[in-house]
C-alpha cells in the first residue's frame, strides 16, 4: 500500500472518506440498538416486530435499485482458465458467487442483529431471533442475485428488464391505491416465519432459485468466441439502421454516437438509468402534498424530459476525449457536426418528453407543466448546455460507470445546473405570486418556442465558440 501511487496522492482524501465511513457505521448500530423506540413512536398501535417486518420490503426495494445502479457486475477472464484442468461448472459457480462477498450485503446487519436480540429474542426466544438474521440474510443474497440478473439481461434481453420495471410499478400503484398491500404480505411472510421456524427453507429456496438464473446465465455465455461474436453483432447492427443511411453526413454521425453510447460502461450505464429519470414522476405526483407546488413540479419537469438530454450535451465533446484530436484533423464540416449533435440532443428530449405524456391521467396541469418544460428544455436549455459543453477540457474514461463518477466533470459543468433546474423556478416565481401561475408556466415556454424560432443564429453562436475553443479542449483531453 505505501508503494501505490494513488494511495499516497489520495492520503487526505482516503483519511476523510475513512472518517465518513466509520460514522456511517456508527450511526447505523445506533439505529439498531433504538429503532425499537423510534417505530414505538411512528406506530404505538402495533408491536416494533410488526412494523418493522413491514419496512422491510421498501429496504429490499430500495436495495435493489441502489445494486442495479452502483454494484458492479462480478466478472472473470475466462480465457486465462479455460485451457486449464478445471471444470467449467466450478468457473461459472466461482464468478456467479463473487458477489456474496460485497461488503454492501452486510451493512444492514448491524441495524438487523441488535433489533433481533433486543426485540426478537425477548418476544420469541434466542433461536427464534437466529432465525430472524439468517432470514433477512439469505433474503439480502437473493436480492443481490437477482439484480446482478436483472442487470446482466439488460445487455442481452432489455424487454425482460423492462416487463420487470413495468411489474415493480404495478405493484407499487396498487401498494399506494390500497388494492393490494404488498408491505403487509411481507409482514405476514416474516412473521409467520418467526412463528414456524421450520418455514425458514422458503427464502432459502428464494436464494437458491435467484442464484440459478445467474449461474445457467453465464453458464450458457462461457464460451468466449461465441460471446465475441454476439457482442459485435450488436454494436454493427446500430450501424445498419436504413433510415439513419438516408440522411447523409448527418446520419453518419448520430450513427457513431449511437455505437459511441452503446459500446462504453459510462454512456451505457445512463441509459440503464433511464428509467429512474421517467420515473420520477411517481415519486411526487401521487403525493398531495406536491401537487399545488407547481415551483417544485417545473424541476421535475426539467429532470424527466431533460435528464437525459443534459447528460448527452453537457459531456458531448468529452465523451470523444480519447480520439477528439482525429475529429479535428479528418473533420471538414464542422457546422454540420455542432447541428448533428444538436439534433441528437433534441431527439432524446422529445422521446423522454413522449414517454411522460402518460402522466396527464394525474391532471391536465401535470401535462401543461411537462410540455412546457419540455419546450424550454429544447429551445433554451439545450443551446445553453451545447455551449458551456465547450469549456470541457478533461479526458473522460468511458469504461467505469456513471454512478458516482465525477471524473472528467469540470466547474462547467456544475453551473450547467443552473440554468436547468434553478432559472426556470426563478422565472415562474414572480407569477406565482402576482396570483399567474398559469401564465408563469405558459412563459417558460414561450421562452422555449422563442429559442427555437432563432435556431439558426444561436447555432451559430455555439459553433463560432467551438472553433475559439476547439484546439484548448483537445490540449485538456490529451492530458
Amino acid at each position: 500500500m505505501k508503494r501505490s501511487s494513488i494511495w499516497q496522492k489520495n492520503i487526505a482524501m482516503n483519511i476523510v472518506l475513512g472518517f465518513f465511513i466509520g460514522i456511517l457505521l456508527m450511526y447505523l448500530l445506533l439505529l439498531g440498538l433504538f429503532i425499537d423506540k423510534l417505530l414505538e413512536e411512528i406506530s404505538p398501535d402495533n408491536a416494533p416486530v410488526v412494523v418493522f417486518n413491514g419496512i422491510l420490503i421498501y429496504y429490499f426495494s430500495f436495495e435493489f435499485v441502489i445494486r442495479f445502479l452502483v454494484q458492479a457486475l462480478p466478472t472473470l477472464n475466462i480465457e486465462t482458465y479455460l485451457h486449464l484442468p478445471i471444470k467449467k461448472s466450478a468457473i461459472v459457480h466461482f464468478v456467479a458467487g463473487k458477489s456474496i462477498f460485497a461488503i454492501g450485503n452486510y451493512l444492514a446487519l448491524l441495524v438487523v442483529i441488535p433489533f433481533a436480540f433486543k426485540v426478537v429474542a425477548p418476544e420469541y426466544s434466542l433461536f427464534h431471533a437466529w432465525v430472524y438474521i439468517f432470514t433477512f440474510l439469505t433474503l439480502v443474497y437473493s436480492n443481490n442475485f437477482l439484480a446482478t440478473y436483472v442487470k446482466r439481461q439488460l445487455v442481452h434481453k432489455p424487454i425482460i428488464v423492462g416487463l420487470f420495471g413495468m411489474m415493480v410499478i404495478v405493484f407499487v400503484l396498487l401498494d399506494y391505491f390500497s388494492v393490494f398491500s404488498l408491505s403487509s404480505w411481507f409482514a405476514l411472510f416474516i412473521d409467520e416465519i418467526l412463528k414456524s421456524p421450520v418455514l425458514f427453507f422458503v427464502p432459502v429456496l428464494l436464494m437458491i432459485i435467484t442464484y440459478l438464473f445467474n449461474y445457467y446465465f453465464l453458464k450458457d455465455r462461457l464460451y468466449p468466441d461465441e460471446v465475441t461474436v454476439k457482442k459485435q453483432a450488436k454494436v454493427d447492427s446500430l450501424s445498419d439502421i436504413r433510415y439513419l443511411k438516408n440522411l447523409g453526413l448527418t446520419g453518419q454521425l448520430i450513427s457513431l454516437d449511437l455505437r459511441l453510447i452503446w459500446r462504453h460502461k459510462r454512456t451505457r450505464s445512463i441509459i440503464y438509468m433511464a428509467p429512474i429519470f421517467l420515473g420520477y414522476g411517481f415519486f411526487f405526483y401521487l403525493m398531495p402534498e406536491y401537487r399545488e407546488m407547481y415551483g417544485f413540479l417545473i424541476f421535475v419537469g426539467i429532470f424527466m424530459s431533460g435528464g437525459m438530454m443534459l447528460n448527452y450535451l453537457n459531456y458531448c465533446f468529452g465523451y470523444e476525449s480519447n480520439y477528439f484530436d482525429n475529429i479535428l484533423v479528418n473533420y471538414k464540416d464542422f457546422e454540420k457536426y455542432i447541428r448533428t449533435k444538436f439534433i441528437f440532443g433534441i431527439v432524446i428530449s422529445s422521446v423522454c418528453y413522449i414517454l411522460t405524456i402518460p402522466y396527464m391521467f394525474f391532471g391536465m396541469d401535470i401535462l401543461l407543466i411537462n410540455s412546457m418544460t419540455f419546450l424550454y428544455n429544447i429551445g433554451f436549455l439545450s443551446y445553453v448546455l451545447f455551449y458551456i459543453a465547450t469549456y470541457s477540457k478533461k479526458r473522460m474514461d468511458l469504461s467505469r460507470g456513471a454512478v458516482f463518477n465525477y471524473q472528467g466533470m469540470g466547474a462547467s459543468h456544475w453551473l450547467s445546473m443552473l440554468p436547468a433546474f434553478l432559472l426556470p423556478v426563478i422565472i415562474y416565481l414572480p407569477f406565482n405570486w402576482a396570483g399567474y401561475p398559469i401564465t408563469g408556466l405558459i412563459f417558460i415556454g414561450v421562452l422555449g418556442i422563442a429559442g427555437l424560432l432563432f435556431n439558426k443564429f444561436l447555432l451559430i453562436i455555439v459553433y463560432k465558440q467551438f472553433l475559439r475553443r476547439k484546439y484548448m479542449m483537445a490540449e485538456g483531453f490529451r492530458e
